[in-house]
């Protein structure tokens, strides 16, 4: 082939968009353009490189032999290119482009929602895609630059830097559910309990995890709601549904007020903290440094705020 031009290379950016999602309709959805003219731009360039590179149905798309050898190959390619971009951050006052996240409902709430306002006004040559979602992903294969997930569940191939302390899970219950039901004064009281099941982003229910190091009890706590997202689950022990199991920051309003009980409390679990995570072969995305500095601000803040120290 002669040398690239322009066209030609946001062509094969295309691809590697549909082989990155498999399906036309969401590499157009991450590529803010239509469905037609994703099909239209690989007609052009499977005629142009005179070689089929999709297999698409009803169902999926799959590359052929010789679409899995591109793409294989554009993939080192794409991210040499990424890395000589990335090395541009150094020499910016601002960021500008555009940062992806995938994060868990609980991070959005507590880390990225307080910050979004003043990270805006900030960098507004940045554009920040925010997807909140609690499934684990592959952020790489599903177009995302960082994530946001609890340490012990961040990929070991990633980078991961630490945004909060060690987060400390709680149960806790209304004080007329305590009233009619009665108090917990060990771990195994829990199994004659309504409890608030949480389901995991996999589908599976969570089991509770009580207490730290050797003395640490996993309990299958039994109950007749589950929920899959931390305010439902909230609301359901506000409205004395039964006990339920979560991360104190998510309940420190309601604790102080009174409208909810922390229960066993010398069975809170020590976790891993919150972590943002990206690709260890990336040296840095655009914005990544600044959000992450100003999120451990806030905390720290936060923090300071909740021990007098201000």
């Amino acid at each position: 082939m002669a040398a690239f031009n322009r066209s030609e290379l946001a062509d094969l950016n295309v691809f590697m968009a549909i082989i990155r999602r498999r399906s036309f309709r969401h590499a157009a959805h991450e590529l803010g353009v239509t469905t037609s003219a994703l099909s239209h731009t690989m007609r052009n360039l499977e005629t142009r490189l005179g070689v089929k590179l999709l297999y698409r149905t009803s169902r999926a798309v799959e590359p052929t032999d010789a679409g899995s050898l591109l793409a294989e190959k554009l993939t080192l390619g794409f991210a040499t290119i990424q890395d000589g971009l990335d090395t541009l951050e150094l020499y910016r006052e601002a960021p500008i482009g555009r940062l992806r996240l995938n994060v868990p409902r609980d991070a959005a709430v507590l880390l990225v929602s307080p910050i979004l306002g003043e990270f805006t006004r900030a960098y507004p040559q940045l554009r920040l895609d925010v997807m909140v979602e609690d499934r684990m992903i592959d952020i790489v294969a599903e177009g995302y630059d960082a994530g946001i997930r609890y340490g012990a569940t961040v990929p070991q191939d990633m980078v991961a830097v630490p945004l909060t302390g060690e987060l400390r899970w709680v149960m806790v219950a209304s004080p007329s559910y305590l009233e009619s039901a009665g108090t917990p004064k060990i771990p195994t009281d829990l199994l004659q309990h309504s409890c608030v099941r949480m389901y995991l982003g996999d589908k599976t229910t969570y089991k509770w995890e009580l207490g730290n190091g050797a003395r640490q009890q996993r309990i299958d706590a039994p109950g007749h709601f589950s929920a899959a997202d931390t305010q439902t689950i909230v609301d359901a022990a506000l409205q004395g549904v039964g006990i339920a199991y979560c991360l104190q920051h998510r309940v420190q309003q309601e604790l102080a007020d009174g409208r909810l009980v922390e229960v066993l409390p010398d069975w809170a679990c020590i976790g891993a903290p919150l972590c943002l995570y990206y690709p260890s072969r990336r040296q840095s995305q655009p914005g990544l440094r600044q959000l992450v500095d100003l999120i451990r601000l806030r905390a720290l803040a936060a923090q300071a705020v909740k021990t007098g120290n201000v």
